[in-house]
């Protein structure tokens, strides 16, 4: 068994501190802020189902142990009765807290499997020795025989996240393929469907072939405003129904209509009314109506945004997993953000493109820096800018938030292999100083800059086809978006990927101007290191990070945001000038090792260069849907040579060797006391995080909701 798909028994937990935060709200703030939460986890749960098969299984069939038997009880049953070690229980909590921290058994970060690190028949004897086993031994036996073995199975065809013979999904069913994602992508494209809280199911009756356009709603039945068929479509017969994850959907929307009565205002109001119109019957239109209010509703003490929202996991790119939160403002550092925003309009301009290819005019969005109280989904970010509809972005605006306690939480390492101890010790120090200005930046300039060339439904151009040049050629400008189409459904699978490379390289580029510094508030004498800290680190991340994502076997990264920063990495190796350097050495005991290095008189020059050239390439191709283009040049930067000045795919086992475990965050809970709500926070450790979901879900039908969807999806799934 591969060693890289098991965790390891010395994984770090960090707590995400918010208690100052969350005691800074007024009782009706926090009122509001619980059922948020609640929502947002009862949400989650949709991504077991997003996952894999089997995730839905495991979580329950965990749950229900562990929420019957506390972690100290459970041990003692494994060692009196189980035969285990100290190293088999350690693997039997670190594989369970992952669950619930990844919601499923493929990494958050990377997409790949996640196998217990303990004997099958180990993990069987317990949970068979358990108390829950002992109550209802008929469920847990049927549970054990649905996902046991698979829990172990690592064919090529599981071992990752992918579509048909690539990897697993359930996004589609099991039996589609690239080809049939294509009719899918046409058929919606025609219809004007988009496709972010959809999955697609594939039947062949009597050589006829269905797809089955499923929409995520409370409501089964048909609606002719969002369901339709079935029809005939290119020799396929097409029909979109409705329902996907009703039950677990109708909890979230109970607990929306709760917060509403504690609304601060009527954007808030009206927000929440469209998200509970959008669950209830599938309708893309009302979150996006949603959407707008959220934009609206400036400065608020308690942020939140909830739905179906990044595409990351979809093979294709276009479905979107679930994702929900509820943070509190921190305010010495939003003020930061504030500044940044004021002066966008000056700033904007020095990023390398022309004038034609930035927005006709800047949105200034909210932009805050959050304390987390509850983060439901995959994984959790270090920041976001949404909305990621296309037309509200560029015509109407957006929302920046950055998650200060999780970066502070999440960006803490003691040991940082490949640097030297010099460049080691500035990254413990600076590292999350200077991220915060990579973040601010990302968030801000990144997602939220470039136009987007489109035609309308009348036939109107959004520039000037006679005056606006392609900024590579200087051709006219023949390649544009049309009606119904929209990044993500251009770029498809190549689209978060690009983006995230696009936003990592603005945060770069920004970094070296004296102004984004002063808002700030960083010391003239601290700014040449702090910008040498945020290039290395980024670069870091583009070897050490970065290739522990990569495929060997399919020749792809697993997550979006690495490929970004290996992408990166190439680019200045290839054009920078020196800035950066890669060398093979051996450590103290005499393995196989590696040096990264940067060169700080570079970074200003040609450094600078390099990566505004390469940002205008970026956002040039993205402006002008040339997905063509953007997918040669980003191939090309994303190749993993195994020879050359700089064998990646020679050094990746060097670099799996010397792998740092991300954090698992454990996060607090709130729960009703009468008209109070009161904060616990657990121990960062698997089982602080263990106890945390036990407190979060402790009632048994939602298990049984759980296990009800999976049943419907079972014969999509064999």
């Amino acid at each position: 068994m591969a060693s890289k798909y098991i965790l390891p028994n010395n994984q770090p937990f960090s707590r995400l501190e918010c208690e100052v935060a969350f005691k800074g709200l007024s009782k009706k703030e926090q009122l509001y802020a619980h059922h948020i939460a609640q929502a947002s986890w009862k949400g989650g749960l949709i991504v077991l189902l997003q996952t894999s098969p089997e995730s839905p299984l495991i979580f329950v069939l965990l749950h229900r142990v562990f929420r019957q038997q506390s972690c100290e009880e459970l041990k003692q049953v494994a060692f009196d009765k189980c035969n285990f070690s100290e190293d088999d229980w350690k693997a039997f909590l670190v594989y369970s807290s992952s669950i619930y921290s990844d919601m499923g058994n493929y990494r958050d970060f990377g997409d790949t499997k996640k196998v217990p690190g303990l004997a099958q028949e180990k993990l069987a004897a317990l949970i068979r020795a358990s108390r829950a086993y002992e109550q209802d031994s008929k469920t847990l036996e049927r549970l054990l025989d649905g996902c046991l073995a698979r829990l172990y199975v690592l064919n090529d065809n599981v071992a990752q996240l992918g579509l048909g013979d690539k990897g697993i999904t359930t996004y589609f069913s099991a039996n589609c393929t690239d080809e049939d994602a294509e009719k899918a992508k046409e058929y919606m494209k025609h219809k004007g469907i988009e496709p972010y809280n959809n999955r697609l199911f594939k039947t062949v009756v009597d050589g006829v072939t269905h797809y089955e356009i499923r929409l995520a709603s409370v409501m089964s039945d048909g609606d002719a405003a969002v369901t339709s068929g079935p029809e005939e479509y290119q020799g396929a017969q097409f029909s979109v129904a409705r329902g996907d994850y009703s039950g677990l959907l109708a909890m979230v929307v109970e607990e929306l209509k709760e917060a509403r009565k504690h609304a601060a205002n009527a954007h808030e109001e009206g927000m929440l009314d469209e998200y509970v119109r959008s669950f209830q019957t599938g309708a893309l239109a009302a979150h996006k109506d949603g959407s707008r209010h959220w934009i609206k509703n400036k400065g608020p003490s308690v942020e939140t945004y909830i739905g179906f929202i990044e595409t990351y996991r979809d093979p294709t790119g276009m479905r979107a997993e679930w994702e929900g939160f509820a943070a509190m403002v921190n305010g010495p550092m939003s003020e930061k953000f504030g500044r940044l925003v004021a002066a966008a309009e000056k700033i904007l301009p020095r990023l390398p493109w022309p004038e034609a290819y930035e927005k006709d005019r800047f949105l200034k969005p909210d932009f805050t820096s959050l304390d987390v109280l509850a983060f439901a989904g995959s994984g959790v970010p270090a920041g976001i800018n949404i909305p990621n509809y296309d037309e509200i972005r560029q015509e109407e605006g957006f929302k920046n938030v950055s998650l200060g306690n999780v970066i502070t939480a999440a960006y803490t390492a003691s040991v940082l292999p490949f640097l030297g101890p010099e460049d080691a010790e500035l990254m413990r120090q600076y590292r999350t100083q200077a991220f915060e200005v990579q973040v601010g930046l990302h968030e801000l300039f990144g997602h939220g800059s470039g136009k987007l060339f489109a035609k309308d439904k009348d036939g109107k151009l959004n520039f000037d086809e006679k005056t606006v040049k392609h900024a590579e050629t200087g051709e006219p400008i023949t390649s544009f978006y049309t009606p119904g189409e929209t990044y993500d459904g251009v770029f498809t699978d190549l689209g978060s990927a690009y983006e995230e490379c696009r936003a990592e390289c603005v945060g770069l580029y920004l970094s070296l101007d004296d102004e984004v510094m002063d808002i700030f508030s960083v010391a003239e004498t601290l700014r040449p290191t702090l910008v040498y800290v945020n290039w290395l680190s980024l670069l870091y991340n583009g070897l050490a990070r970065a290739l522990e994502m990569y495929s060997t076997e399919t020749k792809k990264f697993m997550q979006a945001h690495s490929r970004a920063r290996y992408v990166i990495l190439r680019v200045l190796l290839e054009h920078g000038d020196g800035v950066v350097s890669i060398e093979e050495r051996q450590d103290a005991d005499g393995r196989p090792d590696l040096l990264l290095t940067v060169c700080r008189d570079k970074i200003h020059t040609a450094g600078k260069k390099a990566i505004g050239d390469f940002l205008t390439r970026l956002q040039v191709y993205k402006a002008t849907a040339d997905v063509a283009a953007a997918r040669a040049m980003f191939d090309h930067y994303s190749e993993v040579p195994d020879s050359g000045l700089h064998p990646f795919a020679k050094w990746i086992p060097i670099i799996l060797e010397k792998k740092q475990p991300r954090r698992f965050l454990v996060q607090a809970h709130t729960e009703l006391k009468g008209d109070d709500v009161l904060l616990r926070q657990y121990e960062s450790t698997p089982e602080g995080l263990i106890q945390s979901f036990v407190d979060r879900f402790p009632d048994p039908a939602i298990e049984d909701r759980l296990l009800e969807l999976h049943q419907k999806d079972a014969k999509h799934f064999p």
